[in-house]
């Protein structure tokens, strides 16, 4: 299994740089190509497992946004409420997997409840992590805050099981979310900087991501190391930094 976790994999949710299909930064499309040597069969795996038509739509453009960067695709299927079979043998017959962004809570417990970290760890092929689909690839997975009410509601649960791809922690969109507010608080001085006590998290911009090949993580772009409330770049745009 060779695994992408990415912030952002077709460019900066905020538009600040516009990208046609798959993003070229920090050789993203091009590390991707040396695994992807015949088109492929795809899977995407929901984190809106009932919003059946939102999903029809990332279906559709994950499927264009591959084609676009060269990278072919035989299918592009998509596992949501209206997949019946959850099975790992129908996981496996798949090339490509790729966990679909959205609310890590909600894909979170999608994911327990068709056993997904049970059965993609000896997965043979190609993981893309998207946003949420990365967060929950941890071992540990630190499910920020998002939505109005999940600061300050005392039973959200920031700490989840997840599929245990990694041991790190990532936050995606770096670049657009550090100054977000939520519930009154600043999203990361005052909520995820307290959190961070005990706890390593990497903020990653989009653009950048964590590649895991051979047992090795390398860190593509830039990103950020927050931890015990404080927090430091530790990789810049177009460097290449191992964990």
């Amino acid at each position: 299994m060779v695994v992408f976790l990415t912030s952002s994999p077709t460019g900066p949710l905020d538009n600040s740089r516009l990208v046609e299909g798959l993003d070229s930064k920090n050789k993203f499309r091009e590390n991707l190509k040396k695994y992807w040597d015949r088109p492929a069969r795809c899977l995407m795996i929901s984190a809106f497992p009932d919003d059946v038509e939102s999903n029809m739509e990332m279906q559709d453009f994950f499927a264009s946004a591959l084609e676009i960067s060269d990278l072919p695709v035989e299918t592009m299927d998509i596992w949501d409420c209206r997949t019946e079979d959850f099975s790992k043998a129908a996981l496996h017959s798949y090339d490509v997997i790729l966990l679909g962004g959205g609310h890590v809570p909600t894909q979170n417990a999608f994911f327990h409840a068709i056993g997904l970290w049970k059965k993609i760890k000896d997965f043979d092929g190609i993981v893309i992590g998207i946003s949420a689909g990365t967060m929950n690839s941890a071992n540990v997975v630190y499910a920020q805050p998002e939505l109005p009410g999940e600061a300050l509601d005392p039973d959200y649960q920031r700490f989840l099981k997840g599929l245990g791809l990694t041991k790190v922690n990532i936050l995606p969109h770096y670049q657009m979310v550090k100054d977000w507010e939520l519930d009154g608080m600043r999203l990361f001085e005052d909520i995820t900087y307290g959190d961070s006590q005990g706890h390593e998290f990497i903020a990653l911009v989009d653009g950048s991501y964590l590649l895991i090949e051979n047992g090795t993580e390398t860190i593509w772009g830039e990103a950020y190391l927050i931890v015990n409330g404080n927090c430091h770049k530790i990789c810049g745009e177009d460097e290449i930094c191992r964990l």
